[in-house]
């Protein structure tokens, strides 16, 4: 029990009389465990105002974040076999899927809209780690694929936030066949000339790593994002070897050549804006 459970919430409650304090006043740091009021928090974007420290957000206030203000609309997206092996483990999977589609009120761990982004014309897909870890099965792979499809019917930039645990391994080989399926969607964009630009958000890995999350024209991540493949315990494991401070950390991947930039989410919108200005202006004057 902390000080604020202890004597804070009694003491406005006694001020307040009968009515209830809500529980969610106060948020702590997952980084430096300090407190913060809660509309301070969403003020500041979900960033901790003591350390800096990304909290993970919602799709939802992604899409408010990243678009201009009344200026973005969410696509319905292809529906895909709800359970195409049957699965089950200590649950059935559509169970699973039931469960996260009343938690997160998703159809499945991505989400796709479009709009302006500080003037410009944008196609933007969310994955939301809330669901099912973000995990990528038939449903984000189509789901990208007509995020592709509509950047170029509206000759748009495609932006991508990833944040995700990997394959889902419900859907086994249907899962990983999605690895080829966001390739082909990156290509599309590509081969129209438009700008595919990432933002890798905490966590961001396994089979969505390995697949279209590398593939960005610019990478750009938050502010100690965790990004990789396999998890450091087993690479450290494999190569018998201690692995170097911070690694998998956005910074050390920036140091080290796989990223472009690491922006902090107050300033990303911004950064997007002007990034997507930039290469709209390149792709102009080479044609």
């Amino acid at each position: 029990m902390s000080w604020l459970t202890e004597f804070v919430r009694p003491k406005i409650r006694t001020l307040l009389g009968r009515r209830d304090v809500p529980e969610n006043l106060w948020v702590q740091c997952p980084g430096c465990e300090q407190m913060m009021f809660h509309t301070d928090l969403e003020k500041n974007l979900k960033v901790c105002t003591h350390c800096g420290h990304h909290m993970r957000a919602s799709v939802t206030e992604r899409l408010a974040w990243t678009f201009d203000v009344g200026n973005s609309t969410r696509i319905e997206l292809p529906k895909a076999p709800a359970d195409p092996l049957r699965f089950r483990d200590s649950q059935r999977y559509t169970d699973r899927l039931k469960t996260s589609r009343e938690k997160t009120g998703l159809d499945d761990a991505l989400v796709v809209a479009h709009g302006v982004i500080g003037g410009h014309k944008a196609v933007v897909a969310v994955m939301d780690f809330e669901f099912m870890g973000g995990s990528m099965g038939a449903a984000v792979g189509e789901g990208l694929l007509a995020a592709a499809r509509l950047a170029v019917l509206q000759e748009a930039p495609l932006v991508v936030f990833t944040a995700s645990g990997g394959a889902r391994m419900q859907e086994g080989a249907v899962s990983l066949m999605q690895m080829p399926r966001t390739v082909i969607a990156t290509q599309l964009v590509k081969e129209a000339r438009l700008p595919f630009i990432v933002v890798l958000t905490d966590p961001t890995t396994g089979g969505v790593t390995a697949s279209f999350t590398m593939l960005g024209d610019i990478q750009i991540a938050e502010p100690g994002a965790l990004i990789g493949f396999a998890g450091a315990r087993v690479i450290e494991q494999t190569v018998r070897e201690k692995l170097p401070e911070g690694f998998q950390r956005a910074e050390y991947l920036l140091a080290h050549g796989i990223l472009d930039m690491v922006v902090k989410r107050t300033e990303m919108a911004a950064t997007l804006a002007r990034v997507i200005g930039l290469l709209r202006v390149s792709d102009l004057e080479a044609a």
